[in-house]
Order: structure tokens, then sequence, then C-alpha cells
């Protein structure tokens, strides 16, 4: 498991000529780094006097990043596993016509799982880039800077796992599925950019104080 070994052995191993871990699996992990300068912001903030009235808010975000964390880190690790069992399904015998169909079927069901995968990591990340949201307006501005790079690190995830999704499903061959899937990225897109635009510019804001 990564997340139990060095950072320089999952780095040394990314930059190896091998599948995994991929981008999917990174993303995931940066998405997790969004987390933490989220809960330092907030940890920074909490039980402070000029703060207190936001003691409430800020102890349910740093319950809800820490829940995001973890929820990333097991992605992170998901993620190289699902792309291992694609690449045992494309690799089946294809001799026969009833190989080939099993391959096929293989493909299809290994891809979903693939596909479904870096769609939570996207999902999650869209609920970081909104906990970055509300806490951009209620941390202490002394931390703006690494709410700043929360917000960066969120969307880069964020718009990284849509790829990852996105690749699956031009080898997807379930077109209602899909269509579906295309649907719940739009509008997560949507969402994405305005919880992005609205903290970017809020940083910007402090920071010219």
């Amino acid at each position: 498991m990564y997340r139990h070994e060095t950072l320089e052995k999952y780095v040394e191993d990314a930059a190896m000529g091998t599948p995994t871990p991929g981008g999917g699996s990174v993303a995931a992990l940066v998405g997790a780094l969004a987390t933490t300068m989220c809960s330092m912001s907030a940890n920074l903030t909490v039980g402070k006097e000029e703060f207190k009235q936001h003691d409430i808010q800020l102890k349910e975000i740093l319950e809800e990043c820490k829940k995001s964390r973890e929820t990333l880190l097991s992605l992170m690790e998901e993620d190289i596993s699902v792309y291992r069992e694609v690449s045992r399904a494309y690799v089946l015998p294809k001799s026969s016509g009833s190989e080939r169909n099993r391959r096929s079927e293989a493909i299809q069901k290994t891809t979903i799982l693939a596909m479904v995968v870096p769609l939570k990591t996207m999902m999650c990340c869209l609920y970081v880039l909104k906990k970055t949201r509300e806490l951009v307006d209620i941390a202490n501005p002394n931390l703006i800077s690494d709410l700043g790079v929360a917000c960066y690190l969120a969307n880069a995830a964020f718009r990284c796992a849509k790829l990852n999704v996105e690749i699956n499903l031009a080898a997807m061959k379930n077109h209602e599925l899909v269509k579906k899937v295309h649907g719940e990225l739009s509008y997560a897109g949507k969402l994405a950019r305005v919880f992005y635009e609205e903290t970017k510019e809020r940083v910007q804001r402090k920071l010219e104080r």
C-alpha cells in the first residue's frame, strides 16, 4: 500500500515506465494534499478569540476535510488496483470467437470500474473546493496563501480526475451510461468553476489588502 510507503517511493514509481501509479492515482493524491491546506488553515484559526464566532463551522470543516482526505488516499490506491484489472483484461486470449467475446466483456466491465474511481475522486475534489470556498471567508487572513494553494490543488485534482473519467468513457460501449456520466461531468464542471473562481477572487483580494 503506497500510503504506508515513503513519498519518494511513490514519486519514483510514478515516474517509471509502468502504467501504475498513473494519472488517476496522482489526481487523488493531489486532492488529498488540497485537504491538508484546508485543515491547516482551519486548525490555525479555530479557538482563536477573534474568530470564535466561526468555531462550530471550522470544526465541521475540519471533520469533513479529514474524511475527504481519507477517501482520496483510498482512491489513490484503488485507482492502481482497478487499472491492473483493465490491463489483465486486455491480455486475455482472443484466438476464438468465444475468447474474443469473453475478452470484450472483461474489458468493458473493468473499464467501467476504472471510470468510477476517478469519478469518485472528481466529486470528492469538488467537495474540497466547496469547503475551500467556505474557509476563505472565515479563516485567519494570515493563512490566505495556504487557502490559495488548497484552491489551486483541488481544482487541478478535479480537472485531472475528470480527464481520467473521459478517457475511460471513450472506450465504453454502454451508450446510456456514457450519456449519464457526461451529464454529471458537465454539471460538476460548472459547480467547480464557480467554487474555484469565487475562491481565487477572494484570495487575490485579501492578498492585495
